[in-house]
């Protein structure tokens, strides 16, 4: 039988492991709690929060709520959303992750001293990316890719950041492209925003993703550090599969392999990939 190996540095990052404390700790004493948004971006979890009684509503369902506790997710929130808590008596527990807030003061205060345009190198209506564009008033240009260059000024000043969980590479991809536009006058300050734990994590995960013979990487559908870390162990070996549960796996992928590994992205549980472990065995053994 195939050795089975989870990756020990896979799972939660510590942003989202403070806002989980955070949320059991308030149900421990109250037995419920509305959060913002899916708490973490893994339906397993999400679910089994709340069967504690941790209930996900909608910045619409906000804007009706009065006098409660709600919880803001490591992600982050825009100044509106604050706004909207003080408006109707709601008291805020505040799990924004220590790196996404250090960014989003840093962005305010471009905005604040009149940087002509701010550009956010990230996934556009992603949770963190609508906190950031939030400290400009909405003004702040949001660029997933080199094919959304088109809406900088290239004759202006730019300042340059990145959503805290994509990709090194990409982003200097985009600020060397931006360099390469740049009219004469024009100047760009790029500032690498990306948290270190995520970055730190692709080349490990390049690394252990090559030392196995199939590869189970266990992530959310509405992940985007998931989809970034999976592209990067799928680049290394070709047989590394996408699952959110363990009933997706296929006795197929672990046909002939001489080591299975099981690895996941900042925001899959420990538990969930355990379980996908057990679900290997039982393939295995059938």
């Amino acid at each position: 039988m195939p050795a089975v190996e989870i990756d020990e540095r896979s799972g939660f990052c510590f942003g989202v492991v403070t806002a989980i404390q955070k949320a059991e700790s308030e149900l421990d004493a109250a037995g419920s709690l509305y959060c913002l948004g899916d708490i973490v971006h893994n339906g397993s979890e999400v679910e089994r929060l709340r069967r504690r009684g941790l209930r996900t509503i909608s910045h619409a369902d906000l804007e009706h709520l009065r006098g409660v506790k709600v919880l803001l997710r490591a992600h982050g929130e825009p100044p509106s959303t604050y706004a909207t808590a003080r408006r109707n008596g709601i008291e805020i527990i505040d799990a924004t992750c220590p790196v996404v807030l250090k960014l989003q003061q840093r962005i305010k205060a471009a905005h604040d001293s009149g940087v002509p345009q701010i550009v956010i190198y990230g996934q556009r209506g992603h949770a963190e990316v609508n906190g950031l564009v939030g400290q400009t008033d909405g003004r702040a240009i949001v660029v997933e890719d080199a094919a959304g260059l088109d809406a900088i000024d290239f004759s202006r000043d730019i300042a340059l950041y990145s959503q805290t969980t994509k990709s090194l590479e990409g982003f200097e991809h985009i600020a060397a492209e931006i360099r390469a536009r740049l009219l004469p006058g024009a100047r760009l300050t790029s500032y690498d925003t990306i948290c270190r734990q995520v970055a730190g994590r692709v080349e490990h995960l390049r690394g252990f993703a090559a030392s196995h013979s199939a590869v189970i990487f266990v992530a959310g559908a509405k992940s985007s550090n998931g989809r970034i870390l999976y592209g990067h162990c799928r680049e290394v070996n070709p047989a590394t599969y996408l699952i959110a549960e363990p009933d997706q796996l296929q006795a197929d992928w672990l046909r002939g392999a001489d080591s299975i590994g099981i690895c996941g992205a900042t925001s899959t549980p420990r538990h969930l990939m355990e379980a996908v472990r057990a679900r290997v065995f039982e393939l295995l053994e059938s």
